[in-house]
């Protein structure tokens, strides 16, 4: 019985037998695959210690890799289909990103030690004999990471890519600035690295706990480390989509460049990056000086995350969300700027900065994607929605025409709390277990047909406030990344006909490739001793998350 995660659509088992690989297995590679070959050779090479040589002798031990669209059928450009056979494997994609799937299942297949970096001798390497035939519902299966709040070095971004292969995950949401620091190096302005990129101390826990963390925390990418991890996720077949926030969470570029801030209401060169959790009131004057600048900034972006990377690499995230408006009611710049453009209001002058944005990344063949406030006051055609603050959003824009990527709060945030007890470290949020990630539906039932054909996919969002290290981010986000991924990937029945217990049994093989990789995820008991977080102040709600 299979134990892949997300399930495949359709799986034929033999019973009992196997094709076992050894020293003379080979990897035969035909046209286009290049890619999954050097991955394949990489990746099982080193856990298994075979060396698997090309050669294409004959069928027999051979794993034989192609691209054939008229094999896969239906099964679209991301789909495959994989036959184990007593004698050697045939993998076959639809398309490039589809044998690269297709080889994520072939890994699983080989059991939990496939995972290593290293053989650790004692065992035999046997696929069971199986034909698979599958392909993802869909086309956006996506992660938000936060690296603003607290920083994630280069090496850990691409161990979290490969994880997002490992799921079958294919975009990586880059949240690379906010209020408490700016993670990009921008060469026509270094302070924004320079001091923006740190901060002299850091709250712990929830804004409103006591402590703190007396120390400097920051960090930043270099442009080189920008196309590293664009190229590593490209070659497997993810695409980067970076966010830039505006107009508001922004402090720490004003701390950077004062004149950015409103300056007729505060003294903007008094501001630092900011040390606690919230939403600032410091946000961007909508000047001209500010669309300049921050065109240049999109300029050198758009060169470090090229278009063609991968699908969906053409679009560029500006958040647009939360942006507190106190300092334009006050701002006489701010109104001036109301009456120029004959605006109702600062909610429309927040509509016009993100409009601009639009239309300057339109002229340059990108598309924008913001989070659900960029709805208010209208979008260019190619814009597309982060639906964060329920269905709402996203039902909305879909009814108007925009795309729409379904990540609401209340089922995907990944920072909220795993379960109820007292002992979940740093409690946030309404409990999301890993049953109710496995229930959670992306398309609303009120769309029609048609409008749903407007919700691209899915993605869950890890916020880090509250995520001070590696260890953290990895216990809040998996294992229920795994029940997300299988929701995003599978063809899932309603969410009260989902086979949950049959989603736990894959499970228990699926902990055994998490511990391989070093994965500190919540374990189904609870937090082991040092993943708690005694005494450290949450913001737990209570209740069922409203269906919003």
């Amino acid at each position: 019985m299979s134990d892949v995660i997300p399930k495949p659509r359709h799986v034929a088992d033999s019973g009992a037998h196997f094709y076992e690989l050894g020293p003379g297995t080979r990897l035969t590679a035909g046209d286009g695959t290049a890619r999954t070959e050097r991955w394949l050779r990489g990746t099982l090479g080193a856990a298994t210690g075979l060396p698997l040589p090309p050669g294409d002798g004959g069928d027999d031990d051979v794993i034989r890799l192609s691209i054939h669209p008229m094999v896969t059928g239906d099964l679209g450009e991301e789909g495959y289909r994989l036959a184990v056979m007593p004698k050697g494997v045939h993998l076959v994609g639809g398309g490039a990103a589809g044998l690269f799937w297709g080889a994520q299942t072939l890994r699983q297949l080989l059991g939990p030690d496939a995972y290593r970096r290293a053989p650790i001798g004692g065992g035999e390497w046997r696929l069971p004999v199986t034909h698979i035939q599958d392909s993802p519902r869909f086309r956006w299966r996506g992660l938000m990471l936060d690296v603003s709040r607290h920083f994630t070095p280069k090496d850990g971004v691409l161990r979290h890519l490969d994880l997002l292969a490992a799921h079958k995950l294919n975009v990586f949401h880059f949240h690379l600035t906010d209020d408490q620091g700016w993670r990009v190096q921008v060469n026509r302005y270094p302070r924004l690295t320079e001091v923006g990129s740190w901060r002299a101390r850091t709250k712990f826990g929830h804004r409103a706990s006591p402590l703190w963390e007396e120390k400097p925390h920051g960090g930043f990418y270099t442009q080189d480390d920008i196309r590293e991890i664009v190229a590593y996720a490209a070659d497997r077949h993810i695409a980067v989509v970076p966010e830039i926030d505006i107009p508001g969470h922004s402090q720490a570029a004003i701390a950077a460049y004062p004149e950015l801030g409103n300056t007729d209401v505060i003294d903007t060169t008094s501001l630092t990056v900011w040390d606690t959790w919230g939403v600032s009131k410091n946000v961007l004057a909508p000047t001209d000086n500010t669309l300049r600048f921050y065109e240049g900034v999109f300029e050198e972006l758009l060169e470090l995350f090229p278009a063609d990377a991968a699908p969906f690499s053409e679009f560029v995230h500006i958040g647009g969300d939360e942006c507190a408006k106190d300092q334009w009611k006050r701002s006489p710049a701010a109104q001036a700027r109301i009456k120029e453009l004959g605006l109702a209001d600062e909610d429309e002058l927040q509509s016009w900065f993100v409009r601009h944005f639009d239309n300057w990344l339109s002229a340059r063949g990108r598309r924008l994607i913001g989070w659900d406030e960029i709805l208010e006051g209208g979008l260019a055609d190619g814009a597309a929605v982060s639906s964060w603050r329920g269905y709402e959003g996203g039902v909305t824009a879909a009814r108007a025409g925009h795309d729409v990527v379904m990540c609401p709060e209340q089922q995907v945030y990944l920072d909220h709390r795993q379960d109820a007890g007292e002992s979940e470290p740093v409690p946030i949020g309404y409990v999301r277990t890993l049953e109710d990630v496995y229930r959670f539906e992306p398309v609303p039932p009120q769309l029609t047909e048609a409008e749903a054909r407007h919700v691209l996919g899915t993605q869950a969002n890890v916020w880090t406030e509250v995520m001070e290290d590696r260890a953290r981010v990895d216990y809040q986000t998996y294992p229920r990344l795994a029940a997300f991924a299988e929701v995003a990937w599978s063809a899932l029945p309603a969410p009260a006909e989902r086979d949950f217990a049959d989603f736990e049994r894959r499970m228990a093989a699926h902990y055994g490739r998490l511990d391989a990789l070093g994965v500190a995820y919540r374990p189904p008991a609870g937090p082991l001793p040092w993943q708690r977080r005694p005494g450290v102040l949450g913001r737990p709600i209570e209740g069922a998350p409203p269906n919003v």
